[in-house]
């Protein structure tokens, strides 16, 4: 039963893609072969994997074209690769409707991992591609069998719309033995990481700075806002105070996550796949032992209600979130731990891969 191959496709440079990371090696751990395919839009940098992996060369120079491109010779490299032995994983709505098709095609099973509300991204939000995708979407949806998502409040939407009920796998990162010697920062750091594009609420945490005394807000990411919060920062005269970090690899930002006093995950409702998300951010802080401040958005306040982990932020003003980093800086770091030590044990990958397997085991009969 074990012996059966997964392709697994995504439109991704697969470099930073840690959810993609974490699911092909627990299934190459438990004797799945593994072929990757992914694509250099956003670069393609050197990676090593334990399993076989592949990039498509993109020819276009705008998204919306990269998106056909990609599915058109996706499509071709499934029909090349795939046979009755294979399990398809499509990742995300964007890499769906070749896998559909191919799977239809040979009859095979597909697995589908949806690790956002793809058709309700604020980057997409009014635009003629929105139709697109919300057509795809109502088209293929309702005929999948295997399904999982990234939270809770994401399987109710999926739920509620097509009447699909996909198995729940949070993008935990690994357990992390934690015997770190908390630092005693002076000044307080206040960590942003992740991407930074708009309702992220890193503007406003910008300007919460004037608000803040001996603090230093580092953002380790990059996206297409940067040069945008970097302008405001000069413009606020807040160099001081503010210090872009640049896109790191996901093991020295793991290093930097641990030298925080306080991390913040303060995404506001740009739409329902924001609305809904539980951000990596605020797994791997905890999993860091790193309180946080949060969103007052269902699947935070979820995580909030089982376990002191930081503060809900009253809204979005700068002195609003002025006021959570305060709270959680003079409660202090070292008075988290008891608390993020047991999410840290429930909210781990180790936790997650179990239902993962689950479901490759009964798309695999």
């Amino acid at each position: 039963m074990q012996n059966k191959k997964i392709i697994t496709s995504a439109f991704s440079n697969l470099y930073t893609d840690q959810r993609i990371e974490k699911v092909c090696r627990t299934l190459h751990e438990n004797g799945y072969e593994i072929d990757l395919i992914g694509n250099d839009w956003g670069g393609a940098e050197k990676m090593s994997r334990p399993y076989s992996f592949s990039r498509i060369t993109l020819a276009s120079k705008s998204l919306k074209t990269a998106y056909f491109e990609f599915n058109w010779k996706l499509y071709h490299e499934l029909k090349k690769k795939a046979d009755q032995n294979t399990i398809l994983h499509a990742n995300d709505l964007d890499a769906l409707l070749p896998n559909y098709l191919v799977a239809k095609k040979l009859n095979i099973p597909l697995v589908f991992d949806s690790h956002e509300i793809f058709s309700e991204m604020p980057a997409i939000q009014g635009k003629m591609s929105q139709k697109l995708w919300k057509y795809l979407e109502k088209k293929i949806l309702p005929d999948i069998q295997f399904m999982m998502t990234a939270s809770g409040s994401y399987a109710k939407w999926f739920q509620n719309k097509y009447g699909i009920h996909p198995v729940v796998v949070q993008n935990a990162p690994r357990k992390l033995d934690f015997t770190i010697e908390i630092p005693e920062n002076n000044p307080k750091i206040l960590l942003y990481q992740g991407a930074i594009n708009p309702f992220r609420g890193i503007d406003k945490a910008i300007l919460a700075m004037h608000h803040l005394e001996n603090v230093l807000f580092k953002i380790a990411g990059d996206g297409p806002m940067k040069k945008v919060y970097e302008e405001l920062v000069i413009k606020e005269n807040l160099q001081d105070k503010v210090q872009f970090l640049g896109k790191l690899l996901p093991e020295d930002l793991r290093k930097i996550t641990l030298t925080a006093d306080c991390g913040m995950s303060i995404e506001e409702n740009g739409g329902e796949s924001y609305f809904y998300s539980l951000p990596n951010k605020v797994l791997d802080c905890i999993q860091a032992r790193v309180p946080v401040i949060l969103s007052n958005l269902p699947e935070m306040q979820n995580i909030r209600s089982q376990f002191d982990i930081g503060e809900i932020i009253k809204d979005h003003q700068p002195e609003s979130i002025a006021e959570a980093v305060t709270s959680v800086l003079n409660k202090n770091r070292k008075n988290f731990q008891p608390e993020l030590e047991k999410a840290a044990n429930i909210l781990c990958w180790e936790n997650e891969e179990v239902k993962l397997l689950q479901v490759f085991e009964r798309a695999s009969q």
